[in-house]
């Protein structure tokens, strides 16, 4: 593979080129799929890998052509994509799913008066069932202060479930 100059060279070569053809690119791909965001989008990506390959992309007879090609292909990508999501959406829409329910609502109610963090902790513990190392590694804090959090809150919760047990607890 030649280099094909230094890299400044290279660069100012396809900076002039991209300047050239950005807009007939664009152009062609709108009138093509109808979407000028679309097309916006897809001539973006089709620069983005010619210049990644630029070497090879200018030793091309054509590179105006294959740069035609990518894009083109990026809008097939996107339109198939976009379809897709579609049928997948009215497939849920179909199927309706019943809202989970919550299997110890007094549990939920005292979980929602908890801190943030606190509440991500023991969720992470007990419903995920993380080992406190793991905890701490999502949380990106200290296994010692994982667990300080997962006492704290399992201190809290057992005085929000029952307050009569409030100070009962070290």
């Amino acid at each position: 593979m030649t280099t094909g100059g230094p890299p400044d060279e290279r660069a100012a070569e396809f900076t002039a080129w991209y300047h050239d053809q950005w807009h007939r690119v664009w152009t062609v791909l709108a009138g093509a799929c109808g979407d000028p965001s679309v097309a916006e989008e897809a001539t973006a990506e089709a620069f983005a890998k010619a210049y990644a390959r630029w070497d090879q992309v200018r030793a091309k007879a054509s590179p105006s052509a294959w740069v035609y090609v990518v894009a083109l292909n990026e809008v097939r990508n996107r339109v198939r994509r976009a379809r897709l999501e579609r049928q997948y959406l009215a497939r849920q829409a179909e199927t309706p799913h019943p809202p989970p329910r919550e299997p110890h609502s007094d549990l939920w109610a005292a979980m929602r008066h908890l801190p943030p963090r606190m509440r991500t902790a023991l969720a992470l513990r007990y419903i995920a069932d993380l080992s406190e190392a793991q905890v701490a590694q999502v949380l990106g804090v200290s296994p010692g202060t994982a667990a300080s959090i997962l006492s704290r809150g399992r201190r809290r919760l057992a005085e929000l479930l029952d307050p009569e047990t409030e100070g009962a607890h070290p």
